[in-house]
């Protein structure tokens, strides 16, 4: 196991070896399945966010001067994440219909027992490509912003070797899900998972 510095990353591993403890010391038969950054209805469009409405990290706004921030929020502007070498960002996400598939594709199967699986779109996002998308698709324009982020790819092909699983969104539909998405007046957006 390894982690990135903090605490949530501490966490993740101390869950899954206590869950790897477990299945040695009392035969339990289960699996854990590793899942990155879970989207659902408009997430994914929010977590793009420079507003104060932004979903999880980074908290766009705080790379560029509040005037500034407002303006990318009235153009529509996507961030294009930067590693400090200047790449863009491969980040990798679930849409939650696809973890919920995976969840009930394992469960009680023969080959997921005391297993561990990366639960994940078959390529992460690249926020480039992303950008370039909604450019090209909704027309909105974009803007490279440089943070202390690398990129990720965790490989999801266990999952489709022994658990016959397959991921339906890619970058094209999880894009176009949340962007597309109409919230109803009963449905009100809380971010409980703010920047």
């Amino acid at each position: 196991h390894s982690a990135y510095p903090g605490c949530y990353a501490l966490s993740k591993v101390l869950e899954e070896v206590m869950l790897e403890q477990y299945y040695i010391q009392y035969n339990l038969n289960g699996c854990c399945l590793r899942a990155p950054w879970i989207m659902e209805k408009d997430d994914f469009k929010y977590q793009l966010s420079f507003g104060d409405d932004v979903f999880g990290g980074p908290r766009w706004r705080d790379f560029v001067d509040a005037s500034t921030a407002d303006s990318y929020v009235a153009s529509h502007t996507t961030p294009v994440m930067l590693d400090p070498e200047g790449k863009p960002v491969q980040r990798n996400f679930v849409h939650v219909d696809d973890l919920v598939s995976a969840i009930l594709a394992s469960i009680d199967h023969p080959a997921a027992r005391q297993q561990t699986f990366n639960i994940c779109m078959d390529e992460p996002v690249d926020y480039r490509q992303l950008a370039n998308y909604l450019t090209s698709t909704r027309g909105y324009p974009s803007v490279d912003i440089t943070t202390p982020h690398h990129a990720t790819w965790l490989d999801n092909t266990k999952a489709k070797f022994l658990l016959g699983w397959r991921s339906v969104y890619d970058l094209h539909k999880l894009t176009d899900a949340a962007f597309d998405y109409q919230r109803s007046a009963s449905d009100p957006r809380i971010i409980y998972y703010p920047g």
